[in-house]
């Protein structure tokens, strides 16, 4: 009965446990085998081949030909000797900065090749130097290839400036430049960047064999300033110059610039001020923007020089007419960079901050003047008119942006990085 139970149980589903009946592991006798085996074969080595070295750097203004060598790897004194005396290399090369230059030598450090590539900023060619070793002596060639254009992408966070953001997000400076440009009409980067702004841009950058060599137009950005986010479109109609336009299609480019100084910071304002050099409270009838001598003073709009001389406690002064009664001043400039009667682009450089006229510091005082009558620049700056994409351009534009918004989701996805 009792085994009948058991094999019951086992039918209906019951837990088994299973033992093992085989001999415990621990108490097996060990054998040691040795056995003979062939080595593998392998393939044999070529050790006539020599040994070939690579580098590339990037000259610096206080490169010698030995410096220049010694830093590629190269221990050559043939080679230094033809860089010092080939007009070229030290023309292009030696004591200039920012060439790239790449080197090939041998297992004893001999060079068997040198390239430097360059262009001119204006140019989509760049040159290629070689410079080459061939039955035991150098020789050199110079020809001229088109640059490749690729689109790079960047974001960051201001918590310091501009600059400081675009340097740790390994943007360059030529970029940050651009952007500042691009918002200029909207964002005062005088005194409107805020910490925790963020921005994302795309940029072209201008390569020659794989190098880059220096980087081209903004594509497109945006900027996100004290919470208002603003966006920037490269748009070239036909026949056009090509500006930057917001999604709507309304150009970036205000007929007036917010501010005269890239960037700087304002000291006094349009309103009443108690005069460092009268020592009597007057009204200030333009703003102050605190700068070092030198720093590029730029036109707001375009126009006409009406005045570039000294005028009394103004110094240095630039004075220019633009549209409707219009007219901009700059003063306590240091250099004058223009001449009566001479035609200005907006953005274009008039004079170098200065200290001359009645002026405490190096600084710059700007002026808005309608009809002869000062008002606030600020305001002027943000009341001033902008174009739109034109009707018959407005379908390219639509398809174009739609590409760029893209690229621009996909340059603020890339890890933001912050200056502190």
């Amino acid at each position: 009965m009792a085994g009948v139970a058991i094999a019951l149980s086992l039918i209906g589903g019951g837990a088994v446990a299973v033992v093992n009946l085989a001999p415990d592991a621990s108490q097996q006798p060990l054998r040691q085998v040795v056995e003979s085996v062939s080595s593998l074969s392998l393939p044999s080595l070529d050790t006539t081949k020599k040994l070939q070295l690579f580098r590339t750097d990037t000259t610096r203004s206080s490169d010698t030909a030995e410096s220049l060598l010694s830093r590629l790897g190269v221990n050559d004194a043939e080679a230094a000797t033809f860089l010092r005396n080939t007009p070229l290399a030290r023309q292009q090369l030696l004591g200039r900065a920012g060439r790239v230059v790449s080197a090939e030598a041998d297992e004893n450090h001999r060079l068997l090749r040198l390239v430097a590539r360059w262009g001119a900023d204006n140019s989509d060619q760049f040159t290629r130097w070689t410079l080459q070793r061939q039955d035991g002596g150098l020789t050199q060639s110079v020809e001229n290839a088109p640059l490749t254009v690729t689109t790079r992408l960047g974001s960051g966070t201001i918590q310091t400036s501009l600059f400081a953001a675009t340097d740790d997000a390994n943007i360059p400076d030529n970029v940050a430049t651009q952007l500042a440009d691009v918002f200029a009409g909207d964002i005062d980067f005088q005194r409107a960047l805020r910490k925790g702004d963020r921005f994302s841009v795309v940029y072209e950058s201008l390569e020659a064999d794989g190098e880059t060599l220096r980087t081209g137009r903004v594509l497109s950005a945006e900027f996100v300033n004290a919470g208002k986010t603003l966006q920037a479109f490269w748009f070239q109609e036909p026949g056009s110059k090509g500006g930057y336009y917001n999604a709507d299609g309304k150009s970036l480019r205000h007929a007036y610039l917010a501010s005269p100084l890239a960037f700087s910071r304002i000291t006094s304002g349009f309103k009443m001020r108690f005069h460092p050099i009268l020592q009597t409270w007057k009204a200030h009838l333009g703003v102050d923007y605190a700068a070092p001598t030198g720093t590029p003073v730029r036109s707001v709009g375009q126009g006409v020089v009406d005045f570039a001389g000294v005028q009394n406690g103004f110094g240095n002064v630039v004075m220019v007419k633009h549209n409707s009664g219009h007219t901009t001043v700059y003063a306590h400039l240091s250099r004058i960079n223009v001449t009566r009667g001479q035609g200005i682009a907006q953005g274009q450089t008039v004079g170098l901050v200065g200290q001359t006229g009645w002026a405490t510091g190096p600084h710059l005082h700007f002026e808005f003047r309608v009809n002869g009558t000062q008002k606030d620049p600020i305001l002027m700056a943000r009341e001033s008119i902008s174009v739109e994409v034109s009707a018959a351009a407005r379908d390219a534009f639509k398809r174009q942006i739609a590409q760029s918004r893209t690229e621009l989701t996909a340059a603020a996805s890339v890890q933001s990085t912050s200056a502190e």
